[in-house]
């Protein structure tokens, strides 16, 4: 959904920088996991703010509980999130996922990804550590098998 950015306040808030497409959800969820472990929270109130949403959690209470929390990833469950359509995924079902060239040729691992404004561009990491940035637009992204784990891709010349 989000990254926490810092503490709001005094109350224990914590400003959270949208990450979602669908940020509007916020207002119906009960419940957030924060950070790696997942851990939750319950949402007392959420309302906008101009670096995106104001959260305040039942679970912290002052400056210094909210302060733990910055730059942790905030997730809502999947019972929560907004069904996709045909050929959308949600970017943690692609992570981890090997990347083959139609040719049959391994890149590496989908390790992350950058959000450009115009399209997502993936950071495949090759055997070797190397980072390669791939787009994520239909002319290069060929196949998405979920169960395989696995994405065909299509290089466009000059793009390696």
């Amino acid at each position: 959904m989000g990254r926490v950015v810092r503490p709001h306040g005094v109350r224990g808030e914590i400003a959270m920088k949208v990450l979602t497409d669908y940020p509007e959800r916020l207002a119906d969820v009960e419940m957030l996991y924060v950070g790696p472990n997942h851990e939750p929270y319950t949402v007392e109130h959420v309302r906008s703010h101009k670096i995106g949403r104001l959260i305040k959690f039942k679970e912290v209470n002052d400056r210094d509980e909210a302060e733990a929390l910055r730059e942790l990833f905030v997730h809502v469950h999947i019972s929560d999130a907004v069904p996709l359509e045909e050929g959308e995924y949600y970017l943690y079902q692609l992570e981890g996922m090997k990347v083959v060239t139609d040719e049959g040729v391994e890149l590496g691992v989908l390790t992350g990804y950058i959000e450009t404004g115009a399209n997502d561009v993936y950071i495949i990491t090759t055997p070797e550590g190397k980072e390669i940035l791939i787009p994520a637009i239909p002319d290069v992204i060929k196949n998405v098998d979920l169960e395989a784990k696995a994405m065909t891709v299509t290089l466009l010349e000059g793009l390696i």
